[in-house]
């Protein structure tokens, strides 16, 4: 049977609602130290001495906002102020400003170096907040972050934004984001989530000079980051954007097209509005060609040395709902709508968890869960699948709106 829009509407409502949201609130909270677990397996076993990272802390608060300012329900507000109180007590530097990577569970920071990706998300869920309750006192907050990063981070000569500094915003040599990523200056990961709080913030705060930096990011990521030829993202770069990985991204190509999309129409430059449309398409039409497998699913990673990661995480497939349901609004192309559909039929049958709530780290290609994943931990957190049944919801309404007035 064909999914319809009204169907495919109630069963995102019912998983965000009753499968992640709940599980959150069921699950995550630190009753014995304040804010939120650092770590719970798989199998529902939680490591009560698990650092916390800031990550995880300002999707939770993201999460929790947009779930408030969407649905008005009380206890999600109790949620994301829970999460607005831990980044102000715990995970604030109150010497240097900014915010630590991570803290103990005690709440004494562990990893205090300034990671401008996760600088990025607490601006990202602040705004969040001040768009949901209308309190503009967190708005200060962002204000103070963003003029950091673009004291310390910003490249005044080369344009874009170094990985991390130290805890007092000085140079550091440790770079990185993560295991998995190479030490190196500037990375399309740290960009694309700088543009994103960015966009966010410019909801809340119209201030000129955040303009001019939304734009520039926006150009950046046009000159800069995608390659022309092949419509995927270069990953890693030194200071001068010389590109230092041929690895592909299926996920962060689909994730950006749709990202890069909404920051142009939020800055609402028309003509810097049309340069994008023609991208993101570029690397929706590129992304379902070479990542989308048989069943639907995105495939992870292709590495540059022609090797298929062909796992699929939960987080890419959320990421592809959103971003081909995106290019089939901006494109009329039902196979956007279809690969979407497919999605979540994927997402659906082998990504969400039925018997334990949330969704599975990664299946296999063959959509088998692996048990060794996490279900929270600093990466693993409720922003990629709420974030995209949210944006789908929304988009859904639209459709079934402007479908009604045919």
């Amino acid at each position: 049977m064909t999914l319809t829009l009204p169907q495919w509407s109630d069963e995102l409502e019912r998983e965000v609602k009753d499968n992640i949201l709940s599980f959150w609130k069921r699950h995550s909270v630190d009753e014995e130290r304040g804010g939120f677990i650092g770590r719970m397996d798989s199998d529902g076993s939680i490591d009560p001495d698990a650092d916390k990272g800031l990550v995880l802390n300002a999707r939770i608060l993201w999460t929790f906002a947009a779930a408030y300012r969407i649905y008005g329900a009380e206890e999600d507000l109790i949620m994301a102020r829970r999460a607005l109180d831990a980044l102000e007590t715990t995970f604030l530097d109150h010497e240097h400003g900014g915010f630590y990577w991570m803290i103990t569970a005690q709440g004494a920071p562990s990893q205090d170096k300034k990671q401008v990706y996760g600088q990025a998300f607490v601006i990202y869920a602040l705004a969040e907040y001040v768009r949901a309750t209308g309190d503009h006192k967190p708005l200060k907050l962002a204000e103070q972050v963003y003029r950091l990063l673009e004291k310390h981070a910003y490249d005044p000569v080369h344009r874009g934004y170094v990985e991390a500094l130290a805890r007092d915003w000085g140079e550091t040599s440790d770079m990185s984001l993560s295991g998995k990523d190479l030490n190196e200056r500037k990375s399309m990961n740290t960009h694309l989530h700088v543009l994103e709080a960015y966009t966010n913030l410019y909801r809340v705060w119209r201030q000129d000079g955040l303009r001019g930096k939304l734009q520039e990011l926006i150009e950046v990521h046009l000159e800069r980051i995608i390659d022309p030829q092949s419509h995927h993202f270069l990953l890693f770069f030194n200071d001068e954007w010389e590109s230092k990985s041929g690895d592909v991204s299926y996920g962060h190509d689909i994730e950006g097209s749709w990202l890069l999309y909404e920051a142009a129409e939020v800055l609402g430059n028309h003509e810097l509005t049309a340069r994008v449309k023609v991208e993101a398409l570029e690397m929706a039409k590129a992304t379902l060609a070479e990542g989308v497998d048989a069943d639907g699913a995105l495939f992870n990673e292709l590495h540059e040395n022609g090797h298929l990661d062909d796992a699929k995480d939960w987080w890419p497939q959320a990421e592809a709902m959103v971003g081909f349901l995106n290019a089939y609004q901006l494109s009329s192309d039902v196979d956007y709508m279809e690969a979407a559909k497919r999605s979540w039929a994927f997402i659906s049958s082998k990504v969400s968890d039925r018997k334990g709530g949330e969704w599975h780290w990664r299946v296999s290609r063959e959509g088998v869960p692996d048990p060794s994943q996490s279900k929270i931990n600093a990466w693993k957190c409720p922003y990629h699948n709420s974030r995209a049944c949210f944006e789908v919801l929304e988009r859904l309404q639209s459709l079934t709106k402007l479908s009604s007035l045919a």
